[in-house]
C-alpha cells in the first residue's frame, strides 16, 4: 500500500473556482473530469442530490485512480426545496434570477473525499443561506451583460459583481458559496491521512 503522505490528490472537477480554492491549502494536486449524470431523481431534494453527485463525482475518478485521494464536489441552489442548477443560458439565468429576487436561497454545497485503495470515503455539506435583493428586470439585465454567471448554481457570482445582488449571506465557511467549503475540505483531507502545510 501506498503511504498516505506520497498519495497523488486529485480534485474531481472541471470547474476553475473549486481549482482556485483548492490551490489556497498548499497542496499539489491534479485535476480530472469526473463523468456523472448529473440528472436529479423525482423527489430528489436540493440536499440531497448536491450530496449525492459530489459522493458520485469521488467515486467515478477513485474508479480510475484507486491510490489517490480524490475530492468531489457539487453545489445546488435550493429554492422553497426546488433544485435550481447552472442557468447554461442567459434566458435561463433571468429566469432564476426573476424567481430568486426578495427570496431567501440555500445554496447546498456538498463534498466528498475518497481513497478507493484505503476504502476512505466521507461527504459533508455547507448551507449557505442567501437573501436576494428584490432585483429590477433592469438590474439583472445590466448583471448578467457584465458578468456571464451561466456556469454558476443560481446564475450569480458572489465573489464577483454578483455581490450587489444580494442583502446577506449566513454561513459558517466563507467559501462554500464559492464552490468548494475549503473549513470542510481541510478537515476531510486530513481525516483521509493528509498533512496540511
Amino acid at each position: 500500500m501506498i503511504p498516505t503522505a506520497a498519495r497523488l490528490l486529485i480534485l474531481g472537477s472541471t470547474s476553475p473556482y473549486r481549482r482556485e480554492l483548492l490551490a489556497r491549502l498548499g497542496l499539489p494536486f491534479t485535476t480530472e473530469a469526473p463523468r456523472v449524470d448529473e440528472t436529479p431523481q423525482p423527489g430528489e431534494s436540493p440536499r440531497d442530490l448536491a450530496l449525492r453527485l459530489a459522493l458520485a463525482k469521488a467515486r467515478d475518478v477513485a474508479g480510475r485512480h484507486p491510490e489517490a485521494i480524490v475530492i468531489g464536489s457539487d453545489q445546488v441552489a435550493d429554492l422553497a426545496g426546488e433544485p435550481l442548477g447552472k442557468p447554461g443560458t442567459h434566458e435561463r439565468a433571468v429566469a432564476q434570477l426573476q424567481r430568486m429576487r426578495g427570496q431567501t436561497v440555500i445554496f447546498q454545497t456538498a463534498l466528498a473525499v475518497v481513497c478507493a485503495a484505503t476504502g476512505f470515503a466521507q461527504s459533508d455539506l455547507a448551507a449557505v443561506e442567501v437573501r436576494f435583493r428584490d432585483l429590477g428586470n433592469d438590474e439583472i439585465e445590466r448583471y448578467l451583460q457584465a458578468e456571464r454567471p451561466y456556469d454558476c448554481a443560481g446564475s450569480a457570482k458572489s465573489e464577483g459583481l454578483g455581490i450587489a445582488l444580494l442583502e446577506a449571506i449566513h454561513n459558517d465557511d466563507p467559501t462554500a458559496l464559492v464552490g468548494l467549503p475549503l473549513i470542510r475540505t481541510a478537515r476531510l483531507l486530513r481525516a483521509a491521512g493528509l498533512t496540511l502545510p
